[in-house]
């Protein structure tokens, strides 16, 4: 057997491996953000109990790899060449895919990775034997492929999304109608019967969704499947029973039924997904196995028809992988942050998500519902719906949401896998856990009418991009598997080493932002430093773009005015931002008094009308110059050239100030500002005598002025930003106390 199979084993096993953790950083998701969202537990404890199901998952899976041998083509219509040089194809496509989607935060699925993948790999390899051998024809490509997997999982996305979504809304309507808020009370009296039933819930998604096949075939199955209501009522019985035995000691119980829950998602993840990132090397070894055996490369794979027991040392390998990632893995956190962001109860930087014309529509037809709805509904029922919505964090632990949400997203997830299960319904447990979360937030009052259009915008987003999943696996596994094919050696090489560079690049640089993402946290906790910071930063960017806007206009440089334009527009972007995370920063200055808060909203207030009156220099004196129109006369650069000179001592200071926080010659930069207005305003008459007079020509004339109108607008702001600076930091306790300052300066 040629040693290229050989290399091609280990580049499988060296894959498999990246496919873990590429497919734990992605899968983490599913299981652990509904106890990272409620902070049920401390996150050691949360990765303990998932860890724990992963092993019991692992060693209770199945081993079942029909889906990566047999599930999307026909193994003995494919030599054992073709059938390697498919699963390379396979994961190198996989791996790459996942990698980008988990670096832009994306939840994507596995099982649409793995499925789609196989697909467009087996179709390039089809083609290759069509094409290379005269009897076959494209119409027999039927015999190669199996497509019914592949239009049950687009079933599964729509399946998936739909009641997943539709179920969460109302199980979370009609849990916090129960309990509210304050739950604290009425959790006391029924609390145990509720989450005796979540817990039943996930116990039955724990044995007959993970441990199915462990358990298939027991006389045990066999009763409960006889008698299904009366096993679920017992259960029911027992749970509540035990759980309101603990919650006579205070334990809470609540915390116990997340964490069983997370516990059960991470079993079923490890003994049911497993397939989904190892399940092509093992294919891949068990076909070298036969080939081996056989002692020749030509053998054609109907071997792999045959149901192979897994080895149990790959699968504990995986599982120790699986465990090691889970741990290590900061993707992981990152792809978390993407749900968690999305159904969290604050109203915080959701406009990052942006807004289109489908999801206005959709919250305008969703407002146009509920205000018919209200016009029908009694008065007295609105006041009591409204009191049992009204939010308050009795829990004071700072949680994206409460424990009743996590405990809600994780009993429907569990009953909806569990119920697909039962009637082989094709559901997705990635887009489950999702939509779940989503239509649980929904449901309570998270998406307010401030974030709605944004959350929708990136619910959407993540939607989009399951399909793309799909689109995005075919296309490139068919490339890959074209490349290979029929590139032979030198193509394996070749996109041996460039799938491995794209992989180690890609960590490399998620690596390297990770300090700066842990600089922005550090950051968050000094909310006056940070503040501080974006300020001096946009101001002395602000200077920097005035003056290379008037050198510009001056040399008529049509393509430096485009790009300060774009510079300005993301300045002004910036500071809407600012005014938009005023609640946020807001709420992390709170006990600091309102004095502090006030002069905080006039900073950001002063610093959008600089960024305002800098878009609306640049935009006209780009529209001068690409409209080809005369340049400035050379009395009017004269004058706007002792103005940059004036504008740029003055921010100078003042950028000055704001960089050491010494505001000891404020008074200095009123009378710079006063001299310059004087200045303006005889330049303005000058001008306007000029015009008068018939001199110069309109447009130019027109550019000046307003050249004029938005400096002395950027200098009036930038002095009142600097006095609003200087309350701000001496309420924030940053200047000395003996410091005296005029009000009225």
């Amino acid at each position: 057997m040629s040693e290229i199979y050989t290399v091609a084993i280990a580049i499988l096993a060296v894959l498999a491996v990246s496919g873990l953790y590429v497919g734990v950083t992605n899968d983490a998701v599913n299981f652990l953000n509904s106890a990272i969202g409620s902070k049920v537990a401390g996150m050691k404890v949360i990765l303990a109990v998932a860890s724990a199901g992963i092993i019991l998952g692992v060693i209770s899976s199945s081993g079942m790899m029909e889906v990566a041998r047999n599930g999307m083509f026909n193994p003995a219509m494919f030599s054992f060449h073709e059938v390697m040089t498919l699963y390379i194809a396979v994961m190198f496509a996989n791996v790459i895919l996942l990698d980008i989607y988990n670096s832009m935060g994306l939840p994507t699925s596995t099982t649409v990775s793995l499925i789609f993948c196989l697909l467009g790999s087996a179709v390039a390899i089809s083609i290759y034997k069509i094409a290379t051998q005269p009897q076959l024809l494209l119409a027999d490509i039927g015999d190669f492929i199996n497509t019914t997997r592949a239009m049950g999982i687009i079933s599964a996305i729509l399946l998936s999304v739909v009641i997943a979504f539709t179920c969460g809304t109302i199980m979370m309507w009609i849990s916090r109608l129960i309990f509210s808020f304050r739950y604290m009370a009425v959790f006391r009296r029924f609390g145990a019967l509720w989450c005796g039933a979540s817990l039943t819930a996930i116990v039955y998604f724990a044995l007959f969704k993970a441990l199915k096949f462990v358990l298939e075939g027991s006389s045990f199955v066999a009763w409960v499947d006889d008698n299904l209501l009366l096993a679920i009522f017992i259960c029911w019985g027992a749970c509540s029973v035990l759980l309101a035995f603990l919650q006579l000691f205070r334990i809470n119980i609540l915390r116990l039924t997340i964490l069983s829950g997370t516990f059960a998602l991470a079993l079923a993840f490890a003994g049911n997904d497993l397939v989904n990132f190892i399940g092509v090397p093992v294919a891949g070894f068990d076909a070298y196995s036969v080939a081996r055996e056989a002692g020749t490369t030509d053998i054609m794979m109907s071997a792999l028809n045959e149901n192979i027991p897994a080895n149990m040392l790959f699968m504990l390998s995986a599982g120790a992988v699986m465990i090691l990632t889970l741990w290590t893995s900061r993707k992981a956190m990152h792809v978390t942050e993407t749900e968690i962001s999305l159904s969290t109860q604050a109203n915080e930087d959701e406009s990052r998500y942006g807004s289109n014309l489908f999801s206005r529509s959709i919250v305008r037809a969703a407002l146009n519902v509920s205000n018919a709805v209200d016009r029908i509904t009694p008065d007295f029922v609105k006041r009591f719906v409204a009191t049992r919505f009204e939010y308050t964090d009795v829990e004071h632990s700072g949680a994206p949401y409460d424990m009743i949400r996590a405990t809600v997203n994780l009993t429907t997830s569990a009953l909806l896998i569990s119920l697909a299960t039962s009637l082989k319904l094709p559901l997705s447990t990635t887009y489950v856990c999702f939509m779940v979360a989503m239509g649980s937030s929904l449901a309570d009052k998270a998406w307010g009418r401030e974030s709605a259009v944004y959350r929708i915008t990136g619910v959407m987003t993540v939607i989009v991009g399951w399909f793309s999943t799909a689109i995005g696996g075919f296309i490139i596994a068919l490339g890959t598997g074209f490349l290979l094919i029929w590139g032979g050696k030198v193509a394996f090489v070749t996109v041996t080493v460039v799938c491995l560079y794209m992989l180690i690049k890609s960590n490399l640089s998620f690596k390297k932002k990770e300090p700066v993402q842990q600089q922005e946290k550090a950051e968050e906790k000094n909310a006056v430093e940070t503040i501080v910071d974006e300020v001096c930063h946009m101001m002395k960017l602000a200077t920097q773009i005035y003056d290379r806007t008037l050198v510009a206009v001056f040399k008529e440089n049509r393509k430096a005015l485009k790009e300060l334009i774009r510079e300005s527009e993301e300045i002004y972007e910036q500071s809407r931002e600012l005014k938009y995370s005023l609640m946020p920063t807001l709420r992390r200055l709170k006990g600091s008094g309102l004095e502090l808060s006030l002069y905080y909203v006039q900073v950001v207030d002063y610093l959008s009308e600089i960024a305002k009156a800098l878009v609306h220099i640049t935009r006209p004196a780009y529209e001068h110059i690409d409209n080809n129109h005369e340049g400035l006369s050379r009395e009017q650069t004269s004058d706007l050239m002792r103005i940059n000179d004036e504008v740029a001592e003055i921010y100078g200071s003042i950028n000055r100030m704001l960089t050491t926080n010494d505001f000891s010659d404020i008074d200095t930069i009123l009378v710079m500002r006063d001299d310059l207005f004087e200045r303006i305003a005889a330049t303005t008459k000058s001008e306007l005598m000029r015009i008068n007079e018939g001199e110069g020509n309109t447009k130019a004339s027109m550019l000046y002025l307003t050249v004029l109108s938005e400096t002395k607008t950027m200098i009036l702001q930038a002095r009142n930003l600097l006095k609003a600076q200087r309350y701000f930091l001496q309420h924030a306790g940053v200047l000395k106390d003996s410091f005296r300052y005029n009000r009225n300066a």
